[in-house]
C-alpha cells in the first residue's frame, strides 16, 4: 500500500462488537493502523481496544461525536498518516467496504464518501420510518447547501491527510450527523473532489443506536448555517484575497 492509512474508531459502550469490527478491518487492510477514540465506556470496550488495535485514545467522557473524530484527526496526523478512515465501530459499516473507499483515495481524490443513496448503495434491516427520515435528512441538506452528493450525512468515509489539513477538520463546530455535513460542505467550498462510492449500510446487532432528539434538532438548525450563518466557515484566503488553492497531492 503506497501510504499510511490510518482508520478512527469512536467507541462507547462497544465491546460487543470491538473484537468483530478490528478483525474485519485487518483482514480487508491488513497494512493499515487502528486508532480507536472511546468516550469512557463502561463496559469495558475501551480494555479490549488496547489488546486489539494499534492505537487508543481514551476520553474522560462523551463529549460528542464530532470532538471525538477530531481528537483522532489531531493523533493519527501527527503519527503521519497519509490516508485517514472514518467508520463506525458497530459494524453498520462493512470492513470489506473498506479497500473500495481507500482505493479512490490512493489514487488522488479527495475525500471519498461511502454512500447509501447512489446507485449500488442502500440500508439494510431498517423500518420504512427510519428509512424515510434519514433520506429526508439528506435531502435537505443537499438543498439546503446547494449541492449534489446523494449522501451528506453518512459516516463511512475516506481522507486524504492533505484534505484535513486543508479543510481544517479540527475546527469543525458540529457534533453527530452535522460533523459529517460540515466537513463534506468544506471540501466541496474548496472545490476539492469530492466521490461517492455506493455501501451497504446495515442496523447495528449489537448494542443500542447513539441516534438522538438533539443530533438531529442540531442539523436540523445548523446545516443551512454552514452556509447562510454569521459564523459560516470561509475557505482560507491566499495572499492576493482570493480562496487558495487546494495544497497539492502527497506523494
Amino acid at each position: 500500500m503506497d501510504g499510511s492509512v490510518w482508520v478512527i474508531l469512536p467507541t462507547y459502550d462497544e465491546a460487543g462488537n470491538i473484537a468483530a469490527v478490528v478483525g474485519g478491518i485487518r483482514a480487508a487492510l491488513p497494512d493499515a493502523s487502528i486508532l480507536v477514540v472511546d468516550d469512557h465506556s463502561t463496559d469495558g470496550t475501551a480494555e479490549l481496544a488496547e489488546a486489539l488495535a494499534d492505537d487508543v485514545l481514551h476520553r474522560p467522557g462523551k463529549a460528542g461525536l464530532g470532538r471525538a473524530y477530531t481528537a483522532g484527526f489531531a493523533r493519527v496526523l501527527e503519527a503521519g498518516a497519509d490516508f485517514v478512515v472514518e467508520m463506525d465501530a458497530d459494524l453498520s459499516h462493512d470492513p470489506a467496504d473498506l479497500p473500495r473507499l481507500v482505493g479512490p483515495a490512493l489514487d488522488g481524490v479527495d475525500l471519498v464518501l461511502g454512500s447509501r443513496y447512489v446507485p449500488g448503495g442502500g440500508i439494510e434491516n431498517w423500518d420504512r420510518k427510519r428509512r424515510v427520515l434519514s433520506a429526508a435528512g439528506c435531502a435537505y441538506a443537499r438543498r439546503a447547501l446547494g449541492v449534489g452528493i446523494r449522501d451528506l450525512t453518512g459516516g463511512f468515509k475516506c481522507f486524504r491527510a492533505t484534505t484535513l489539513r486543508r479543510i481544517d477538520a479540527g475546527s469543525a463546530g458540529a457534533q453527530g450527523y452535522a460533523f459529517q455535513v460540515e466537513l463534506t460542505w468544506r471540501a466541496l467550498q474548496l472545490g476539492l473532489d469530492v466521490l461517492e462510492v455506493p455501501i451497504r449500510f446495515r442496523e447495528r446487532r449489537i448494542g443500542e443506536s447513539k441516534m438522538s432528539a438533539q443530533i438531529a434538532l442540531e442539523a436540523a438548525w445548523r446545516v443551512p448555517a454552514l452556509r447562510f450563518g454569521p459564523r459560516r466557515w470561509r475557505p482560507p484566503l491566499a495572499v492576493d484575497g482570493h480562496p487558495a488553492d487546494p495544497v497539492p497531492h502527497e506523494g
